[in-house]
């Protein structure tokens, strides 16, 4: 079966096509690539998520960069994806690899790449790597591939175990006001989604708050039987919490800690695209900073109205926190950049790691709340009086057949609407998938899951009733019910 990187590295089935043999191969066609492109001495960081046989990959992996002569700092516990970034730019390492399948189901493993500057491998990185992987395939794969005894290279000081969890935490106290948090005395209610972000959200919070009520704070392989993905169906359980226990705010991190889920004071579901807003309205009143804000293709014009507002700039992307992070560390903008998000559930701010962070999305969320003294609803409600519109949002996952699929993969190519709902097509966005935007500025994006056999139907309007409308007449005219 062919390997190929997603939007976010590469996963697949355990025991199926994600196995020990290809992380030896796809670790090795890393190393090949990492010698052809850096001249220097190449060192990097290899670290694990909390999924069945995680840390066993991730030695696998070791073994292969000790065995090409790369040295490895190997993460002694259960790592999120943005430690992992944060520890690549703060030693100046050559890049980084975590064994995760992020919040995929129990099923899925993966590797993520992450080069030199620390955000996700770019399209041309994994392009090279596909093709180091597709050469190494065509000549004999257990003489090419070069690998040494695990305990042997930590003997040997090829391998040296690490504990990043102090810098990284130490690291936020210059992106959030913890002062304000601890003053506010807030209770906060804690799902650690049995992943990588158990010993750093929860530690930071215990030291902060008032009290903090944390569930699913061990290793389950099988994530509760459920994905371990904050979004409204995965916080039930903690909703109810927040609501019989009188909590301030619901807060929750995804396997690899790079996506956030947030709950309000009423346990209120605070989608990504209201809480990248929110934040920027934080950021922009709180740190007066001005500049640019990044979204993804398929995120909320809330933003835009926001940006508007204050006079900053707005920039689009693919989807992919990777287009995000590029714009984060590029000469001309990285100073600019304010907030980059993306409505699937990750973020980042000014000079912190150009990749999702969940972790410092949660904080930033508990600092916002304890300076304003008001709920994250009425904070929106505060930001619609001032742009003067709702955004009401939805996106729609649909199963289909590879068939269904292709047809409408077919359709798209040939048959684009001129109107939905009646409503003109004013423009129509193909940077990534398909944005139909109407002419009385709602609009709608359909988008093929990139790690997934999933159609995305993505909808945005000012009304419930009309986006419902979009909805039913979106998935006849596509046929994705």
């Amino acid at each position: 079966m062919e390997i190929k990187f997603g939007t976010s590295g590469w996963r697949d089935i355990i025991g199926d096509n994600f196995t020990f043999d290809n992380v030896k191969l796809v670790s090795q066609a890393i190393s090949n690539y990492l010698k052809s492109t850096i001249k220097n001495e190449i060192k990097i960081i290899v670290g694990y998520d909390t999924r069945f046989l995680s840390e066993d990959f991730s030695k696998t992996s070791a073994s292969v960069f000790a065995g090409n002569g790369i040295k490895c700092l190997y993460c002694k516990n259960p790592t999120p994806t943005p430690v992992i970034s944060y520890e690549i730019i703060s030693r100046k390492l050559s890049g980084g690899i975590n064994i995760t399948a992020s919040h995929n189901p129990s099923e899925y493993n993966g590797l993520k790449f992450s080069p030199a500057w620390g955000g996700p491998a770019l399209p041309e990185t994994t392009k090279a790597i596909e093709q180091e992987i597709k050469l190494l395939k065509q000549s004999n794969i257990h003489e090419t591939i070069k690998e040494t005894d695990f305990e042997s290279a930590v003997r040997q000081k090829m391998i040296e175990i690490i504990d990043p969890e102090k810098k990284y935490s130490n690291c936020l106290k210059q992106f959030i006001n913890f002062n304000a948090i601890k003053n506010a005395k807030l209770k906060i209610g804690v799902d650690l989604m049995y992943g990588t972000a158990r010993g750093y959200l929860d530690s930071i919070l215990k030291n902060i708050c008032k009290e903090i009520v944390v569930i699913h704070n061990y290793r389950d392989v099988l994530f509760g039987g459920k994905r371990p993905e904050p979004d409204k169906e995965g916080l039930g359980e903690l909703q109810n919490i927040i609501k019989k226990q009188k909590l301030q705010l619901g807060l929750s991190c995804d396997g690899d800690a790079d996506r956030f889920g947030i709950l309000d004071s009423d346990g209120t579901y605070i989608t990504p695209n209201q809480v990248i807003s929110v934040l920027l309205y934080h950021l922009i009143k709180t740190r007066n900073w001005k500049g640019i804000v990044v979204r993804s293709v398929m995120t909320t014009h809330l933003i835009d109205a926001i940006a508007d507002k204050f006079k900053i700039e707005v920039k689009e992307t693919p989807v992919g926190f990777k287009y995000i992070g590029d714009i984060m560390v590029s000469s001309d903008t990285k100073d600019k950049f304010i907030i980059g998000g993306e409505e699937s559930g990750g973020l980042s701010i000014r000079k912190h790691v150009p990749e999702k962070d969940g972790i410092l999305a949660c904080l930033l969320i508990a600092e916002m709340v304890s300076i304003n003294k008001k709920t994250i609803k009425e904070i929106l409600l505060e930001i619609e009086k001032l742009i003067g519109r709702k955004f009401i949002t939805k996106r729609i996952n649909y199963k289909l057949t590879p068939e269904l699929v292709q047809t409408l993969k077919d359709k798209l190519k040939t048959n684009l609407p001129e109107k939905i709902c009646d409503i003109n097509v004013k423009n129509v966005n193909t940077i990534d998938g398909y944005k139909f935007i109407l002419e009385d500025s709602s609009w709608v994006g359909i988008r093929f899951s990139g790690t997934e056999p999933v159609i995305r139907l993505y909808l945005e309007t000012n009304s419930q009733t009309k986006l419902l409308q979009l909805k039913n007449y979106c998935e006849t005219y596509f046929n994705i019910k």
